[in-house]
């Protein structure tokens, strides 16, 4: 597999880094994990948030000396120099995350990915898009990201964040979007803004509710839940083929929290996505849910192993 010698106790260690919670674990070769912990992520400064995260990953570790270090991170990041600035944890901006964790872990390598691309990878390496050669991660949440996985690697691009999917625009006359552009595919499908658009027209306009909530009326057949999903899925399936045509996929796998609505998303996405896939090479594009809840971690990991090769 690399110039390393691995044996059956080698692992590396995989961090997955959001918003709301940090993950670790070590990891074979073959994807399986040996041991592994999260917690959730600390408010604080700089070196605060850090200090939760140095802790974790000593627990995990344990006596286990890693061969590599991958970490996936939310956005956005520096790759080139290590540096992330996830729009959640408001105590790293250019935070030194890869030189700090190398500070702790000794002289291995460590490599830094976004995490959407972790989703992407470990859902390839292990997931749904095991059988895959190319293959399109989406994780559906609060916002909208993705990865690429083009003949087994993922693609990166020259600073580190393509296969940004939730910025594809979609409608060139549509709602203005977080990242400042207008008519994105998050604009319409991140769980956030399916509620806002439901509630516009009507559906639990004075109510605090969230998208398991949209979801649960959608699945009992409220026209309005409904509708709202139906365009968040339209909007998907318009950034998946826009993809699929780009860069010839076979195969699509949708994660994250808004994911778990079932068929009350999947139906429409490919409902949408059979209808805007007239080219011949797309006609036949595979939109599946998630199969891991660990994924990104997963994902990190293949990154460590990469590394080593």
């Amino acid at each position: 597999m690399s110039d390393v010698a691995v044996t059956t106790q080698d692992t590396v260690l995989g961090i997955d880094i959001g918003g709301t919670k940090m993950a670790a674990a070590l990891v074979s070769a073959d994807g399986r994990i040996l041991t592994g912990d999260r917690i959730l992520t600390p408010p604080g400064d700089a070196d605060q948030v850090f200090a939760a995260l140095a802790e974790l990953l000593d627990r995990v570790r344990g006596d286990a000396e890693p061969l590599a270090v991958g970490i996936g991170s939310a956005g956005p990041l520096d790759q080139q120099h290590g540096l992330v600035s996830p729009v959640n944890i408001t105590g790293w901006r250019n935070f030194p995350l890869v030189d700090r964790v190398r500070e702790l872990v000794g002289d291995v390598p460590v490599t830094l990915g976004v995490d959407g691309h972790c989703f992407a990878l470990g859902e390839f390496w292990t997931g749904a898009g095991r059988e895959a050669e190319t293959l399109l991660g989406i994780v559906v949440s609060t916002g909208v990201g993705g990865g690429l996985v083009v003949d087994g690697k993922p693609m990166i691009g020259q600073s580190g964040n393509a296969a940004h999917i939730g910025h594809v625009v979609v409608d060139l006359d549509g709602e203005a979007c977080a990242c400042g552009s207008f008519g994105c595919v998050e604009a319409y499908a991140s769980g956030p803004r399916m509620v806002a658009r439901a509630k516009r027209r009507g559906w639990r306009a004075d109510e605090d509710v969230d998208a398991a909530v949209l979801a649960a009326d959608a699945a009992a057949g409220d026209e309005l839940a409904l509708a709202a999903f139906d365009d968040g899925a339209q909007a998907l399936a318009a950034g998946i083929v826009a993809t699929a045509v780009t860069v010839d996929l076979t195969t699509v796998v949708i994660g994250g929290g808004v994911s778990k609505a079932g068929s009350v998303l999947f139906d429409p996405v490919q409902a949408w996505v059979k209808r805007l896939a007239q080219l011949p090479f797309v006609t036949d594009l595979s939109v599946e849910p998630a199969q891991l809840d660990n994924a990104g971690l997963l994902g990190a990991a293949h990154l460590a192993w990469s590394a080593l090769r």
